[in-house]
């Protein structure tokens, strides 16, 4: 599809469009080896842009993911031990997308996938994360469910404290709960569990921010963004 030409500059980020409208101006712009001149458009996936003879690459197309992500599966692009990973699971998604934050091996859910790093660092900068929802199951001493809300020391690191809502609990020491944090440490539900002398058997994302885990959607499986999640993300 034709674009302005001063557009396809811009969305490479060689410039902006009023530093490429002066590019156009100055004739250091071609396309399929032709001059341009200020108001031409192009094909960015057909043609070939230059400026001072040097190709201009095509803006990668942003791609936005809901993965529920497996247990047995690391949230990396690699592993160094040999683990399955969640590269695998994404590899028919027309680009390569990246994990916005991590889930742990044995931890499963939502897991927001995407190339956009502008976004990706917006959403895990401390400033602006958005809160991240868990069903946890644990076991342990119940009556200590309610230290997991209070303010709480993990890894030297002051947490802001959790909200927690108890689901179900049982006679013999079991419980459901709805975690909801506002950070993300390594393995934090885990660890502030591990303090109040619960042990996690199930842990499970089922939300970040307002966007919740598509019921539908299948462990290991995969659906793009709607519009509307996209534009909620980038709020923050």
């Amino acid at each position: 599809m034709k674009e302005r030409i001063q557009k396809i500059l811009a969305q490479a980020g060689l410039c902006s469009r009023r530093a490429a409208e002066d590019l156009l101006r100055d004739g250091r712009v071609t396309v399929n080896g032709r001059p341009a001149g200020l108001g031409d458009s192009a094909d960015p996936a057909r043609d070939k842009l230059a400026v001072d003879g040097r190709p201009v690459r095509a803006a990668e197309e942003k791609v936005y993911l809901m993965l529920n992500k497996p247990r047995g599966f690391v949230s990396t692009m690699k592993d160094e031990r040999g683990r399955r990973t969640v590269a695998q699971l994404t590899q028919g998604a027309g680009a390569r997308v990246y994990p916005v934050g991590r889930l742990d091996y044995d931890s499963e859910g939502l897991l927001i996938m995407t190339n956009d790093g502008d976004l990706t660092l917006r959403l895990t900068h401390p400033s602006h994360e958005a809160g991240k929802t868990y069903r946890v199951s644990v076991r342990g001493d119940l009556a200590r469910l309610p230290s997991l809300s209070e303010p709480m020391v993990i890894d030297g690191y002051t947490i802001r404290p959790a909200e927690v809502h108890v689901l179900s609990r049982t006679e013999d020491g079991a419980a459901k709960l709805e975690i909801t944090i506002h950070e993300g440490r390594n393995r934090q539900i885990r660890k502030m569990c591990a303090q109040c002398g619960l042990e996690v058997r199930r842990l499970k994302r089922v939300a970040v921010g307002k966007i919740g885990l598509d019921p539908a959607l299948a462990p290991g499986k995969w659906r793009r963004l709607t519009p509307d999640e996209i534009a909620y993300l980038k709020e923050f």
